[in-house]
């Protein structure tokens, strides 16, 4: 642990820095799980969904366009995030670290700063998130609508977090309750 990521609080005890990073499938309710964890106290919440959406409205037309686009948008807020880790203040990804390589991103991230972190896995069945995601269309809150065929599209790229990627890892069921951990 970097003495940077560490802050001493009005009471003189020491707070530690966590960056929280969410696993699953669309409508697996990632973006529930971190509105939660981020009304904890100094904890900023990073939305990858909203931020796509003011970058680059009306862009979004296939996966090519998300993953250039989501690209950039890591690399824009890399450091960003890491001044925010190192500042004591801890920060919840709502972005999906849905493979190896967006989990690599996050683990730069902690691993750069020596903070603690936190990767949040929702394992939730196809039929659920399905049954969700047109819940969640209908509602139009949500910035993007997407159809059945473009989930399965993305969900064919979807990787579980294996136990030797180095994350501490929290799996949730389907109701949100924790049934493993693993690390601190």
């Amino acid at each position: 642990m970097t003495p940077v990521s560490r802050v001493v609080d009005a009471v003189g005890r020491r707070e530690t820095a966590v960056l929280h990073m969410v696993c699953g499938k669309i409508a697996s309710g990632k973006s529930t799980l971190t509105a939660r964890l981020a009304d904890a106290a100094r904890t900023v919440l990073v939305s990858e969904d909203k931020w796509i959406a003011c970058l680059y409205p009306h862009e979004i037309h296939t996966l090519t366009d998300y993953a250039s686009r989501a690209a950039r948008m890591r690399t824009l807020l890399t450091e960003h995030i890491q001044v925010l880790l190192a500042a004591g203040i801890s920060v919840v990804l709502d972005f999906p670290f849905n493979t190896a390589s967006t989990r690599a991103w996050g683990h730069s991230l902690f691993q750069a700063v020596g903070c603690e972190h936190r990767l949040h896995y929702l394992d939730v069945n196809d039929e659920i998130c399905k049954a969700r995601l047109m819940a969640r269309n209908v509602s139009g809150e949500h910035p993007f609508q997407t159809s059945e065929e473009q989930y399965d599209q993305i969900t064919r790229y979807f990787v579980p977090p294996a136990l030797g990627e180095g994350f501490n890892i929290i799996v949730y069921d389907e109701t949100g309750k924790v049934r493993f951990r693993t690390g601190s």
